[in-house]
């Protein structure tokens, strides 16, 4: 549990194995309530009643229910090694430990004890709606969750359809996002809430406001598994690899512990935490680096920047960008505050004509 005079002021000199405690509660008691009863009501309903709570075509209630608990489990784990990761190496830290010397009474990732208690609100209403959605598309689009099969494609074309899923589900969180900076709405309403933390550790990176999350979910997971659908396995593959990706983006380190960023860093334009956390720093003037997987749309579209970061984590784009003046993208009509939306609404078109 977090108490009030954690990470204010400075960072606290904590074991890095501190950070393996409490895994299975968070610090507000009624999210894990809600948690324990939402996973395992819809557990006990899949248990009961198969036959009955099952979709013909898609993997059974039972293995979705399962699919919510072991990702919840991830998450918990992989934020907890991240963060021990963030203080047994400062070496690696993307941001100066001095900056993190704040003035006023702040955590450690700069929010203030109101937007605390905001973001705990929701917290909760994350929690439920990303429920009731993923119980909504099992029922609505059926094979959405794809079942088990007996023989699969050949393996280089199962592993080239999850690399297309993840280009097509950057693509329109790409622009969720950088329509999310530039319409004032969604950014004062919104999107700004995540910004409060300036200093992004992992544990920031769902901290969201309840409908910033619930619109990646339906841009990017959705629109992605309707238009390049993934089979079972690399289904639960691709899930378990964006969870680490959006865990290792905010976790204040870039190395060679983010183990996901790792292995992509070899993909074209290839972007690592540095590259994010940077994003976090500039807050409201920071319409940049928008990318969610890899960074293959900000460098087309022009919103790439390096930010600071350990040599160790450096990649051929930042070296090349770093001998290149960096240029800020050109004005066009998709900065507009609203025709910034054309692409997410042009990617959910294509989406909803495939499911006609």
């Amino acid at each position: 549990m977090v108490k009030d005079d954690d990470y204010v002021y400075q960072v606290p000199d904590v074991p890095w194995k501190n950070h393996f405690s409490n895994l299975l509660f968070s610090s507000d008691i009624l999210s894990t309530g809600l948690e324990l009863a939402l996973y395992g009501g819809l557990t006990l309903l899949a248990w009961l009643y198969p036959d009955e709570m099952n979709v013909t075509g898609s993997m059974p209630l039972l293995e979705l229910a399962t699919f919510m608990w072991i990702f919840s489990f991830q998450r918990r784990i992989y934020n907890a090694y991240l963060e021990s990761v963030f203080f047994a190496f400062p070496a690696y830290r993307t941001q100066p430990v001095k900056e993190h010397a704040l003035k006023s009474r702040k955590d450690l990732v700069g929010r203030e004890p109101e937007q605390l208690k905001t973001i705990i609100v929701h917290d909760r209403l994350t929690l439920t709606s990303q429920f009731a959605l993923d119980v909504a598309i099992y029922y609505l689009i059926p094979g959405y969750y794809p079942a088990k099969q007996s023989e699969y494609q050949p393996m280089y074309i199962r592993i080239l359809m999850l690399i297309l899923n993840h280009y097509v589900m950057s693509f329109g969180m790409y622009w969720t996002h950088r329509a999310l900076h530039v319409n004032p709405y969604g950014w004062r309403y919104i999107h700004s809430f995540h910004h409060w933390a300036k200093h992004p550790l992992s544990r920031t990176t769902y901290q969201d406001h309840w409908f910033d999350n619930f619109g990646n979910a339906i841009v990017g997971h959705m629109f992605a598994q309707i238009l390049v659908p993934l089979d079972n396995q690399f289904f639960w593959i691709s899930r378990s690899l964006r969870i680490c990706e959006s865990l290792e983006k905010h976790s204040g380190v870039s190395c060679s512990f983010n183990l996901v960023h790792a292995l992509q860093r070899y993909f074209p334009y290839a972007q690592m935490p540095h590259h994010h956390d940077w994003h976090h720093e500039g807050h409201k003037g920071c319409n940049y680096t928008f990318t969610s997987i890899g960074g293959f749309w900000d460098c087309v579209f022009g919103t790439r920047k390096t930010g600071r970061h350990p040599a160790l984590a450096e990649t051929r784009e930042d070296m090349k960008m770093s001998r290149e003046a960096q240029k800020t993208a050109r004005w066009t009509i998709l900065n507009h505050p609203w025709f910034c939306l054309s692409p997410v609404l042009a990617v959910g078109a294509c989406a909803l004509y495939k499911l006609n």
